[in-house]
């Protein structure tokens, strides 16, 4: 005989702590009320924990969807400082945004991504994320954020299926083993995509090295200036001057880059910027000095930019990464 849907070991338990506690499938299988349930569930994660928010939540995290820091980005803020995961959720609801937060990173991915999250709380809980909404359900651009140290990511809340970020800034950091990382930046869930770049670097001919890089300083990263996109003055090697494998090759390059991230924003991205035609307008340069961290030639910083587009990986004196395109 089946147990009892409402019943676990003699207790009261909920659809979520049954699924939590045996695993979907086993789940599925004890109660098919379950698996109904499921195939007949239309919300998505984020808008499951919109639901779940009180009155009084809502007004605190709710923001209007033209709200001026909705395209705002930093290496460390809070969307909603005062309103912090540890304190102002349920449990059930703090359950509910990590499987946001996972399901916006590629599953090989996902156990990085939290733990970046928890080794950048530098052990203090007063470091702990905080999360908001921009607009309502009824409004088409329904944005979720979660934000934090080192971490900013967004997505469209009406739906599981990732189209490209929220089409706003988003944000990836870490320092693994230290404040000032080694040359290998060990440890570091990111450095995956300086060696990526570094791969396109060097199958560049040695006028184009020449020319990728620059002998002036990268973007600041104060917020006003970290994503702004610049329609002149762009610095290094043209993607118009690539032949047309290399070109396939910067595509190639970026697509990999991207691959922690859940693939369906990587092939919104990567719609947009084949689409657009962006590999022949944007700008590659690298930086050395002290941005070349261990004068090794394996570049640290880098920068991937056009008038639509900006992507700026710092590596130095640890890693910073800055993306923002809308799709």
């Amino acid at each position: 005989m089946n147990p009892s849907p409402a019943l676990l070991n003699g207790k009261h338990v909920s659809r979520r702590e049954i699924l939590r506690t045996l695993g979907a499938t086993a789940a599925f299988a004890a109660f098919p009320s379950l698996r109904a349930a499921a195939a007949a569930g239309k919300d998505s994660l984020a808008t499951q924990f919109y639901k779940s928010l009180s009155e009084e939540q809502r007004t605190k995290i709710v923001l209007p969807r033209d709200h001026p820091q909705r395209g705002y980005v930093s290496n460390w803020w809070y969307i909603c400082p005062e309103q912090r995961l540890h304190t102002f959720y349920s449990k059930d609801q703090q359950d509910l945004v990590k499987q946001i937060f996972e399901s916006l990173h590629h599953p090989e991915h996902r156990e990085k991504m939290n733990w970046q999250v928890q080794k950048d709380l530098m052990g203090k809980i007063s470091n702990t994320p905080s999360v908001g909404f921009f607009g309502k359900p009824e409004d088409e651009d329904f944005e979720f954020i979660y934000t934090g140290h080192h971490v900013t990511r967004r997505c469209d809340a009406h739906t599981d299926k990732g189209r490209g970020f929220g089409g706003r800034p988003i944000f990836y950091g870490n320092f693994a083993k230290g404040f000032n990382e080694s040359k290998d930046h060990e440890g570091n869930p990111f450095w995956y995509q300086g060696l990526v770049f570094n791969e396109f670097v060097q199958a560049l001919d040695g006028k184009q090295q020449e020319k990728i890089l620059v002998g002036r300083e990268p973007r600041s990263e104060r917020p006003e200036r970290v994503i702004e996109k610049r329609k002149t003055d762009l610095p290094g090697l043209s993607g118009a001057d690539l032949s047309k494998d290399q070109q396939a090759k910067l595509l190639e390059t970026i697509r990999r880059m991207l691959v922690c991230f859940r693939e369906d924003d990587v092939a919104a991205t990567m719609k947009t910027i084949t689409d657009k035609k962006l590999v022949e307008r944007v700008f590659v340069s690298c930086y050395g000095g002290k941005y070349d961290v261990g004068a090794d030639k394996v570049w640290d910083t880098w920068q991937i930019e056009s008038p639509e587009f900006v992507w700026y990986f710092r590596g130095y004196p640890h890693i910073h990464g800055y993306f923002h395109l809308p799709v």
